[in-house]
């Protein structure tokens, strides 16, 4: 997918020059399409002694997993300590020892990028802990779009960085918030071009995974699994509708997180006094991706169906990648009770617990928040405070624990 990017400012910019700074490198994972190599090519185009090798590239690909040790001699054949940049890491794993020589023997920097930790993990590669400070980037954080309230005082807190015209929340709902999306004037093409990610993101993981023979299945289980984002997956349901036993629908899962095209939430359950569901969630990791994957019409008309739904998916991704982004040691799950009381999402920060649920609506009354409420009592004395996220026009104090915050002052 081609979209068009802009030298838009991202979270991650200012911790990985600090890095560079030191002399120091980075891995940089994230999902197809997020700008890792466009990130990545705004600290080069400042470094004057840089070496790049996009494994993308066949030629490259080919000569370093013959002879991983060729880039060992390449950068010992430059003066200096160069700035070396290796896009998509993943697709030669062998090159890893050889990166922490280089880095061992002070011979280089390196800036790492790549989109899946499976083949990595698979084949037991070192992932230079250490040695290389690891970050994720996302699709774009509404601070980066520049939606959020500059007078907020909301959870985690960022400052806007842009101010992108163009592009309003609700068109995210649909389309995502890949950075090509956005870049995009026209909805038709961005249709279109989520269409084209989907596609090559099957194509792709069908081939890194020799499941040549199982791409109905796969493309199927996607179809359902996008659908089913945000709630607890009925696994006997989705091997009947696929075609592939339960063990099957599990690993799929697995690829799907490791390609870091899910988020996967857990349930919390520490001390609990109900009895808890046990299974996990999975949210896509961007609406528009997963509407294109869920086979829902793009456009306005998905808003009118489906906005409670799609509200929640974003706020979720939101809150997951503010955490990540700060760096900070939280967990995020989801608590539902046998008796049907649920908390869309729950924040463990390892001192207290922060409940939170999620309505699209304007206006929130009390009496709908029972399951706010049931966990409050439930958890009482590690509950500090509690939101409601809404898309409401301004913070409201409904309890002396629960605030109604608009997602524009999260």
């Amino acid at each position: 997918m081609q979209g068009k990017y802009k030298e838009y400012i991202r979270n991650l910019e200012q911790p990985i020059r600090q890095l560079i700074k030191k002399g120091q490198s980075a891995f940089v994972l994230g999902p197809r399409q997020t700008g890792k190599t466009f990130l990545i090519k705004k600290f080069l185009n400042g470094a004057k002694n840089n070496m790049e090798y996009p494994l993308q590239n066949p030629e490259i690909r080919l000569e370093l997993e013959r002879d991983p040790a060729a880039i060992v001699r390449q950068i010992q054949a430059r003066s200096g300590k160069p700035l070396v940049f290796v896009d998509e890491a993943q697709k030669v794993p062998g090159i890893f020892d050889s990166v922490q020589y280089l880095i061992d023997e002070k011979k280089a920097s390196f800036l790492i990028t790549g989109s899946s930790a499976r083949k990595l993990r698979r084949k037991g590669v070192n992932l230079l802990p250490g040695r290389v400070r690891a970050f994720r980037l996302d699709p774009l954080q509404w601070n980066e779009f520049g939606w959020l309230e500059d007078n907020a005082q909301g959870l985690f807190r960022m400052p806007n960085i842009n101010s992108i015209k163009g592009y309003s929340f609700e068109q995210s709902l649909i389309f995502g918030a890949l950075p090509g999306i956005a870049g995009e004037r026209d909805d038709k093409e961005r249709a279109d071009l989520l269409k084209s990610y989907t596609q090559i993101y099957l194509e792709e993981e069908i081939r890194a995974e020799a499941l040549s023979r199982k791409i109905g299945n796969f493309g199927r289980f996607l179809e359902l699994a996008a659908q089913e984002s945000g709630i607890n997956p009925n696994l006997t349901k989705l091997s009947m509708e696929s075609g592939v036993s339960v063990p099957t629908i599990k690993e799929y899962y697995n690829i799907l997180e490791d390609t870091l095209v899910v988020e996967k939430l857990e349930p919390y359950l520490k001390n609990a006094r109900k009895r808890i569901l046990t299974s996990p969630r999975y949210y896509f990791f961007d609406t528009g991706v997963r509407n294109a994957l869920a086979r829902v019409p793009l456009s306005e008309d998905l808003l009118n169906a489906d906005k409670g739904k799609l509200f929640e998916h974003a706020v979720i991704l939101e809150l997951i990648r503010r955490i990540r982004s700060q760096n900070l040691d939280y967990k995020v799950h989801y608590w539902r009770t046998g008796a049907g009381a649920e908390v869309d999402c729950v924040i463990d920060t390892g001192t207290s617990i922060i409940p939170i649920e999620i309505k699209a609506g304007s206006k929130v009354a009390l009496s709908s928040l029972r399951g706010l409420s049931s966990f409050i009592k439930t958890y009482q004395g590690k509950v500090k405070k509690a939101f409601d996220i809404t898309a409401g026009r301004a913070p409201e104090k409904l309890t002396d624990m629960i605030t109604v915050l608009p997602w524009r002052y999260l």
